[in-house]
């Protein structure tokens, strides 16, 4: 199957449950996978934000992608998150880890650096020079105090095969239809907003890498494949069914938000690591009327 193929419809950008005491609970974490499986979504993104990836050690981070391979057996293609704002470690990271159970590597935007558009390139220039894995850029600008330009991402994406996609999570819905129009027949994008997902689709998106189909797997993959068969009435009743819910995910912080809602429909605890902290108790009380309503 293609990698366009592969990454068409919905992945899940996978959380990392803990146990109380604060260790990876594993158990969670096969139970999350199989709910993933059975409510039909197409991949897994292993290790990125959501996955509270800055706050796990290098042994951690090697369990959790052992267990998902594991668990998995090769049901649903697999995305790992190798990404930071040191451009010789990612290089590095990507030489030493195994990537054979991996269809390809999502990258976040270098943080904290704020590096200039032709600082942005450079870097995505040495990871794609360095491996033949496909790689899929991430814009977060929320999250990395940067975004990735229109011109920017067009340039790597008619530059270098292997970089196949952009998950697009910087809320400009102008900006994603820049790239869309302009971009190499066989580039992806991917939206990075649960809540924006459906008019990136009617834009020429090819999906989503989601934080609420942690919990509601099936109802928002069916959201985004009615929304590629260009049904849209379906498509539009079941996102307003899950709008206010992912309003609220985000509300108090990623995610702590989506933990609470798992813990709500008994999948894992609700349990983050600092500097992380659950929802306020405004947003625990609108989330639990929200799922368990």
């Amino acid at each position: 199957m293609s990698i366009q193929k592969q990454l068409k419809g919905t992945g899940v950008a996978i959380v990392t449950p803990f146990a109380k005491s604060g260790l990876v609970d594993y158990d969670a974490l096969t139970k999350l996978i199989n709910h993933l499986i059975k409510g039909k979504v197409e991949y897994l993104v292993v290790l990125g934000t959501t996955g509270e990836t800055a706050t796990l050690t290098k042994e951690e981070k090697q369990q959790v992608i052992d267990h998902v391979v594991k668990e998995t057996k090769k049901r649903v293609p697999l995305v790992l998150g190798i990404g930071g704002n040191n451009t010789q470690e990612v290089i590095d990271t990507i030489k030493h880890t195994s990537l054979s159970d991996f269809s390809a590597i999502l990258s976040v935007s270098p943080y904290y650096n704020k590096p200039s558009q032709r600082g942005i390139y450079e870097h995505y220039k040495a990871i794609a020079k360095s491996t033949t894995k496909p790689i899929i850029l991430y814009n977060v600008p929320g999250r990395t105090a940067s975004n990735i330009t229109a011109e920017t991402t067009l340039k790597l994406a008619h530059n270098f095969k292997n970089i196949i996609a952009i998950k697009e999570a910087s809320g400009n819905v102008e900006q994603c239809m820049a790239i869309i129009n302009n971009k190499p027949k066989d580039f992806m994008l991917i939206s990075g907003d649960d809540n924006l997902t459906l008019p990136l689709l009617a834009c020429g998106a090819v999906g989503v890498i989601s934080v609420l189909a942690n919990a509601f797997p099936e109802s928002f993959s069916n959201m985004v494949r009615a929304g590629l068969k260009g049904d849209f009435d379906t498509a539009r009743k079941l996102h307003y069914q899950t709008f206010e819910i992912t309003n609220q995910l985000f509300a108090d912080g990623n995610p702590g938000g989506i933990k609470y809602a798992l813990n709500l429909l008994n999948i894992c605890k609700s349990t983050v690591r600092l500097p992380l902290v659950e929802p306020n108790d405004e947003v625990k009380k609108k989330l639990k009327a929200l799922v368990k309503g």
